[in-house]
């Protein structure tokens, strides 16, 4: 009878070499999880908002055909949804309901003319929401004078 009791005693618990095992082990999955969970939610940001920078490619391409020129800098992305002072309604049309936003939730950078002879330059700040870092996503490629890097276009 003694023998049923020891085992019954010892069964009723973990110990604590136990529990630390399984706080230990819970530890790891998370340290190799999470990073890899964090780099596709990133990935797919950066995929979402080179998908809206074409849609702009596509917008700002359409306002051309119709203008006979890009927005200015001044009119901005708001050109392709709103009519700029100064454009009649033949040369207009609306080609956007709403200006998107990137994946941060921040407005593009839009520049016209874009620099080395670009007719634009379409920027995303990216993650840190500050322009000039190597986090931007751009229509152009930065390490070169030719467009191509983010999503093309703008030359």
């Amino acid at each position: 009878m003694r023998i049923s009791r020891d085992f019954h005693s010892r069964s009723r618990g973990f110990t604590f070499i136990e529990i630390m095992l399984v706080v230990l082990i819970i530890g790891i999955l998370t340290a190799v999880v999470v990073p890899r969970m964090v780099g596709q939610s990133d990935k797919a940001r950066v995929s979402a908002t080179r998908a809206q920078m074409e849609a702009l490619k596509t917008a700002l391409q359409a306002f051309e055909v119709r203008a006979g020129r890009f927005p200015t800098t001044q009119e901005g992305l708001p050109a392709l949804v709103s009519k700029p002072t100064g454009l009649t309604d033949d040369e207009w049309e609306k080609v956007m309901n709403e200006v998107p936003r990137d994946a941060w939730k921040q407005e593009f950078t839009y520049k016209c003319p874009g620099e080395d002879g670009r007719d634009y330059d379409l920027i995303s700040k990216g993650k840190d929401k500050q322009e000039n870092t190597a986090d931007d996503i751009t229509n152009f490629s930065k390490d070169s004078n030719e467009a191509g890097s983010g999503t093309g276009g703008g030359q």
